[in-house]
């Protein structure tokens, strides 16, 4: 079906449903047969909870079995847009036997039979301009579900920024629900966006649905270079899930009056925006909280606009469920300038400290720390300490003379580049590592950017795409223990350069000395699947610093990509493994070969999300590599949770792109990978055993 975005919206709707009915009428007859409650096991939320846990008490799937994985269906999204998508982050859900999931570069919403993979029904709103200018494109992280016992809803965020209301069986628009079952979230919004087709706010995240409340964050272009440090402000807002009327709105950038306005130095939160939540918002039911995990306000690598610590960027906040006021809150980073922009969803977690039972948050981050609080008062769970740290040298920037620095549990991702970290394997390696890094800062978390000079381009660090990004932790509660992949090599080169007319009104924005500075691409967009290492960052054009990469080998040593498996009854790292077959350009390199080769590195990726069942931790790979084991491709693998060694393995034709779930239909175990990147473009893969009935 195809709207016209100029139309009026409630014209928009009227068409959109009358052209959605005649096109889905067979869709409830189809949907009903897929439907079953006999050997059922959902996955009803996109972290299979409103905890955040991606966990399954399902054990069909074991250590002994795994390898016999079979695709059981394959569901391609090239159909679902005018073009194929080749970064399918969307994760399904799986309710009494169907499957519902966004797709495509329209983020089209499909239902699917769970046990074939066929389509049942297919939704997809044509937004034309509103969608081209959208920050947040693609098919984006998946959809919620609803149901009061009677009614079965499935809400989505369109690329445009709207809130649609399906009905679960049949794909038709909710007519109770805002304007015909759509509800414009550019409106209402505590902001004026001017144009509403050019506004700049989308969100790509699942909203978060508890009882008849539905939580919608907001989120911003991707990229180093925004137009202006006074971007749209990243409110959260929740409505009523049957009606779309709003209920509450949380202003993470505080208005003159509000708690956290102070933070703001010289009124500065009047003239700046962002601090968004973009990643995923957890729930505690009991306790009436949701949990949202702040990003950092405009801009990403210099604050000079905004003095002050500023409330309440980076900082995870406990709201009232039924409210929207601030419960508690927590600053993880005061006045960010380093992209560690929270990232991941909260991990609501029931524990046992020093003895005694313990309801706790905790949030991995970009920066290698995994940090916990008690999720009804905010008080960490051990201590975390204000830590000084290294003040610049940027001219206008204001810089926070302290960080809090958890003391537990330890840091599980490096999170700093030092000497000790270049390449070593063997002498003239490591020679022509201290050569290079010769040209660029090193230093530990927190060091701050510097200004690109044609002696020093920048710093070297992970801060973008390092640690562990959008596809968050997993969490057993059968054990307490917290499952977190993370980048360990995911660098860049950071400095910082006055912007040519017309570009930015931010004072200094990321560039590279002897390289015309343009707006720069965020992680991720373009990027390969099998991708070389990353070149040192900067703005585009001839010239400049050369990659970070030593005779096309990393500059850094492994490992390039970790799981850990973090105790949260006590604080400690029960197990860390190398995740991810070594790349073939690593492992053919004839260095490495002239060694007697090296063990398994791990892969650098920020894409790696990971499931956790009875028995299993499992993730898949995000590089295709050759090996004498398997052809070209990539590797879904599974681990022992108590042990972290590997028990299983099998072949995925493409790269694992979102995170894999896993749920039951007729008794039989099915597990789902959204896949793309490469040449691959976006498929969802099935797994299962052969013959299982």
């Amino acid at each position: 079906m195809k709207i016209n975005s100029t139309l009026p919206l409630s014209v928009m709707a009227a068409l959109m449903l009358t052209t959605s009915v005649q096109a889905q009428t067979p869709a409830k007859e189809g949907t009903t047969a897929a439907r079953t409650t006999n050997g059922v096991a959902n996955w009803t939320t996109y972290n299979a909870d409103l905890k955040g846990s991606r966990y399954s008490p399902l054990d069909q799937v074991n250590a002994g079995n795994f390898s016999n994985l079979e695709i059981a269906w394959r569901f391609k999204t090239d159909i679902l847009g005018s073009r194929p998508e080749y970064k399918l982050e969307s994760t399904p859900l799986a309710v009494d036997g169907v499957i519902y999931t966004t797709g495509g570069t329209r983020r089209a919403v499909v239902a699917l039979n769970g046990a074939t993979g066929e389509l049942l029904w297919q939704f997809a709103l044509h937004e034309g301009k509103r969608s081209a200018e959208s920050p947040r494109a693609l098919s984006g992280r998946g959809l919620s579900y609803w149901t009061d016992g009677t009614k079965r809803r499935i809400l989505y965020v369109t690329i445009g920024y709207r809130l649609v209301s399906l009905d679960a069986d049949t794909g038709r628009p909710d007519p109770e629900f805002g304007v015909n079952g759509v509800l414009d979230l550019k409106t209402d919004f505590d902001q004026d966006l001017g144009d509403l087709d050019t506004g700049e706010v989308g969100v790509h995240s699942a909203p978060a649905v508890s009882g008849n409340t539905i939580i919608i964050g907001a989120a911003f272009r991707e990229g180093f270079t925004p137009r202006t440090h006074n971007n749209t402000k990243g409110y959260v807002r929740a409505f009523d899930v049957r009606t779309g009327k709003r209920l509450w709105t949380f202003h993470t950038v505080p208005k003159k009056g509000e708690f956290g306005y102070d933070t703001w130095y010289n009124n500065s939160a009047d003239i700046n925006g962002n601090t968004g939540v973009w990643t995923q918002v957890s729930v505690d039911e009991d306790l009436g909280l949701a949990y949202l995990a702040v990003e950092s306000p405009t801009s990403d690598f210099f604050g000079g606009k905004r003095p002050g610590p500023g409330l309440f960027g980076n900082s995870l906040v406990a709201v009232d469920l039924k409210t929207g006021q601030r419960r508690w809150h927590f600053q993880l980073i005061h006045h960010e300038i380093w992209d560690l922009d929270n990232s991941s969803a909260p991990l609501l977690m029931d524990v046992t400290v020093d003895g005694k039972p313990r309801k706790v948050v905790g949030l991995p981050s970009k920066q290698g720390f995994f940090y916990v609080f008690d999720r009804a008062t905010g008080v960490p769970v051990w201590p975390i300490k204000e830590t000084k740290v290294a003040k610049g040298k940027v001219p206008g920037e204001w810089y926070s003379p302290t960080q809090p620095i958890p003391s537990k549990p330890p840091v599980y991702s490096r999170n700093g580049y030092l000497e000790s970290d270049l390449i070593d394997f063997t002498p003239d390696l490591k020679a022509k590592a201290k050569e290079l890094a010769s040209h660029y800062e090193l230093g530990p978390v927190y060091t701050p950017p510097i200004v690109s000079t044609p002696e020093k381009f920048g710093v070297i660090n992970n801060w973008a795409q390092g640690g562990t990004n959008w596809p968050g932790g997993s969490f057993d509660p059968e054990t307490g223990i917290a499952y977190v992949y993370a980048c360990g090599t995911c660098i860049s080169s950071t400095g910082l350069l006055p912007p040519p007319p017309g570009l930015s009104d931010i004072p200094l924005v990321v560039g590279v000395a002897g390289q015309p500075v343009t707006m720069i691409k965020g992680p991720g967009e373009g990027a390969g699947a099998d991708s070389p290492p990353p070149s040192a960052g900067g703005g585009g054009g001839g010239g400049g610093p050369p990659r970070l990469a030593v005779d096309g080998l990393p500059l850094m040593k492994p490992p390039y990509g970790t799981i850990s498996a973090i105790d949260v009854n006590n604080g400690t790292i029960k197990w860390q493994i190398a995740h991810g077959e070594t790349p073939d350009f690593v492992r053919n390199h004839p260095a490495i070969k002239a060694i007697g080769g090296i063990p398994r590195t791990g892969q650098a990726t920020y894409q790696i999300g990971t499931l956790v069942t009875k028995t299993l931790v499992i993730a898949g790979e995000n590089q295709f590599t050759t090996t004498a084991d398997h052809p070209r491709g990539a590797m879904l693998r599974a681990y022992d949770k108590q042990s972290g060694k590997e028990v299983g393995a099998v072949f995925m034709p493409s790269t694992q792109s979102g995170s894999p779930m896993t749920y039951m239909v007729a008794g039989k175990q099915y597990i789902i990978v959204p896949t793309s990147g490469g040449n691959a473009s976006g498929e969802f893969i099935a797994y299962a055993l052969p013959g299982k009935k």
